[in-house]
């Protein structure tokens, strides 16, 4: 199996979806200790930066113009896929519940779906439809039937605003890479929003408060920059680097719903290192996404059959026309 397969991409984009669901259980402890939330998510993307750095530019090997033929999908995914969707998501959480802005946040797939579907005129497939209710479904279960109230209007926006630059992330992961490695976007891309961020808090513009204290995690004392460092590693840099090479092998839409099991993942890790129970219904709400990820993805089995074309996820994303265009941690 390959990893231009489609096989080999949703194997890709799940290892994606488990490393970003350790984002909440990782940085739980951080906030608990004193870390704001600005500080905590500016430290974790210029970490995996730095993580990332050395195997970007061996990637690279000198090709500095695939860089530069780059520099506007790096600025996008640092800017809009790691900074934007940071603030939003945080800027919501001031005046909605979490699980509210998550329920609103991956709804992303579905902006993907109705990008398309206006800008092709072209209705989406049944299964399309039936997966995207299937994922929504499972979505709401696996949060919490809670999520959906009447809330504050401007927290929504905000948390709307998540979502879009949550599918901003996927479309420009899935662009067509023309030379530019995986691991170099999603390292110059993290390097690019972390001190897009980090400028936000040391100009006072969001609280910016770290804590050096020791933290206590997975019922251990532990430094400060065990969990910093795994969160960095695991939830980031690993996450960032899988999510991107899954995209340009599945395209932006199908990544996007597989992208949904984080949601499932969080739960568990929330379960075995927090402590967390998890309910009947978020299990039944985890086998619904999971169907809905099955029929997404019965479109993109039937065109690789019909096309049988080595690069059809990059060809098939242009000519969509649409799609070619992060518990307690958003992405």
């Amino acid at each position: 199996m390959q990893l231009s397969s489609i096989p080999g991409g949703l194997i890709v984009a799940a290892v994606a979806a488990i490393s970003f669901g350790t984002s909440g259980a990782l940085v739980k402890p951080m906030l608990e200790a004193g870390w704001s939330p600005t500080a905590a998510v500016t430290a974790r993307a210029l970490t995996a930066g730095l993580v990332l750095l050395a195997l970007a530019l061996y990637s690279l090997r000198g090709r500095w113009a695939a860089l530069w033929r780059g520099r506007w999908r790096v600025l996008g995914m640092g800017m809009v896929g790691v900074a934007c969707t940071q603030l939003a998501y945080f800027a919501a959480l001031q005046t909605i519940p979490v699980s509210t802005a998550l329920l609103i946040e991956f709804l992303a797939p579905l902006l993907l779906v109705a990008f398309v579907w206006v800008t092709t005129q072209r209705m989406p497939r049944r299964t399309v439809l039936l997966g995207s209710a299937l994922a929504v479904a499972g979505l709401a279960l696996v949060i919490g039937p809670g999520a959906i109230r009447a809330v504050d209007p401007v927290g929504v926006l905000f948390a709307f605003g998540a979502a879009v630059a949550c599918a901003v992330f996927f479309v420009v992961a899935a662009r067509p890479a023309e030379g530019l490695p995986p691991i170099a976007l999603a390292a110059f891309g993290l390097l690019v929003g972390g001190v897009a961020l980090g400028l936000l808090g040391v100009t006072r513009l969001l609280p910016f408060t770290a804590s050096f204290a020791d933290v206590s995690l997975l019922g251990a004392v532990t430094p400060w920059w065990v969990p910093l460092l795994a969160l960095a590693v695991i939830s980031t840099a690993i996450a960032y680097a899988a999510g991107i090479t899954a995209a340009g092998v599945l395209g932006s839409r199908l990544a996007s719903f597989v992208g949904l099991l984080e949601v499932i993942f969080a739960s568990l890790f929330a379960w075995l290192l927090l402590g967390e129970l998890l309910t009947p219904l978020q299990l039944f709400g985890g086998l619904l996404i999971l169907g809905g990820i099955a029929a997404v993805g019965e479109e993109r089995v039937e065109l690789a059959a019909k096309s049988r074309v080595p690069d059809e996820p990059e060809q098939h994303e242009a000519s969509a026309a649409g799609e070619s265009t992060v518990a307690t941690s958003a992405r």
